[in-house]
């Protein structure tokens, strides 16, 4: 426990330091691959340190802190990319790129992960085995994790462990709040649609002489609502949104085609609930469209699976959070009661390799002002409980390779 509090004191003199990244993260949102700042200005603090930082896939980055003792490897990471929406929050550190905005706390993540990177450079001869410190690009589209376990970032050395940190805001909890996944499916499975209903455009005026598109997606949407009443078992797990409906540019016109987009979330980690709303989905577009004379066409992208959490890591990791943070540090399931988000990250790609672990760090609590929570274009983070974020990150490594000896 005294250990565990000399850390933190470490972590919090770097306050002023991690502010001061984080905001300057947050000023320069980029999304995807397309990080040439985030990636550049990420490379140059890790070589300040002392670090030979390693490009990774198409715009990841790897650091290696430890190696010196023979030992297991653990894996930290934090993701790097912003979201394609425009910044309404009241803050004077806006995102000075428009339509871009670091709405997820993804800017936190990054900056918490150099504190770490900091303290663990510190306590490097402490280290028992070898931390890899993973900064990753397109966590919001569920491409980013993919493309490094594909570059090799599990392997040389080979990772034993995994551990995450993701901020939350607008929630009833205390700022400093570090929240630890229990064992078991943690978050949904999520994979996108995108269906074309193909017709035949003409004069408002002419119903009769058109295929009207419009018509028929309507009717595909309406019928898709059977799946999840009728053909989902009630024990299991299996929602899907259309989110975004598109059709013609005026009001006097029947377009040539209509189109829907949407997201399918499953808690099933083989994936079996989402296998068959695929395919019904696909069956009652193309039945309906028959119907209706119209061609219709699906198309699934982007796919994530679920987040599955080690139990033996993640009690580990709770009981070196309790060391740290004491009645701060809680399981999860104490708020979610067991049950797993409908969310979803892609370092559930992660999860399916090596036993994995995620952190949840409360950074905004309602009771402070902090009603808006991620994705929203008001969001705010409370940057204040960086700190808190970089040591869970790498006291919570130490402990586990110590432990692992």
């Amino acid at each position: 426990m005294e250990r565990a509090c000399q850390f933190l004191k470490e972590a919090i003199n770097l306050r002023p330091e991690l502010k001061k990244i984080r905001r300057e993260l947050h000023r320069h949102p980029e999304v995807g691959f397309d990080l040439t700042f985030t990636k550049a200005f990420v490379k140059e603090q890790l070589e300040k340190l002392g670090y030979t930082p390693v490009e990774m896939g198409r715009a990841g980055l790897v650091a290696v802190c430890g190696g010196k003792k023979p030992g297991k490897t653990i894996l930290l990471r934090a993701d790097m990319d912003a979201l394609p929406i425009y910044e309404e929050a009241d803050i004077d550190y806006r995102s000075e790129t428009e339509g871009r905005m670091h709405g997820c706390g993804h800017d936190m993540h990054t900056a918490m992960l150099l504190g770490a990177a900091k303290l663990l450079k510190a306590h490097e001869s402490e280290i028992q085995g070898t931390v890899k410190l993973e900064f990753q690009p397109a966590e919001e589209i569920f491409q980013g994790s993919p493309d490094m376990i594909s570059a090799g970032v599990l392997e040389d050395p080979h990772v034993d462990a995994a551990v995450m940190i993701h901020v939350t805001a607008g929630l009833p909890l205390p700022s400093g709040t570090v929240m630890v996944a229990g064992g078991g499916i943690s978050t949904a499975s999520c994979e996108q649609y995108h269906i074309t209903v193909q017709g035949k455009g003409g004069h408002g005026s002419v119903p009769h002489e058109t295929i009207d598109p419009i018509t028929a997606a309507a009717h595909i949407h309406l019928a898709l609502q059977e799946i999840n009443s009728r053909e989902i078992d009630g024990h299991d797990y299996g929602v899907f949104t259309t989110g975004r409906f598109e059709a013609g540019q005026t009001s006097n016109v029947i377009p040539d085609k209509a189109e829907m987009w949407g997201t399918i979330r499953t808690t099933d980690p083989d994936n079996k609930v989402g296998e068959l709303i695929k395919k019904r989905i696909e069956e009652i577009g193309k039945g309906v469209g028959m119907a209706l004379r119209c061609e219709v066409t699906t198309e699934f992208y982007d796919f994530c699976p679920c987040m599955v959490i080690d139990e033996e890591l993640s009690n580990a990791v709770l009981s070196c959070m309790k060391e740290m943070f004491d009645s701060h540090a809680i399981s999860l399931s104490e708020i979610s009661g067991g049950k797993p988000g409908g969310g979803s990250e892609d370092f559930a790609f992660v999860s399916h390799e090596v036993p994995t672990v995620s952190i949840f760090l409360v950074a905004g609590s309602i009771n402070d002002g902090y009603i808006y929570g991620q994705h929203h274009p008001k969001v705010r983070f409370d940057d204040s409980v960086l700190h808190c974020g970089a040591a869970a990150y790498a006291y919570s490594a130490l402990r586990w390779l110590e432990q692992h000896n």
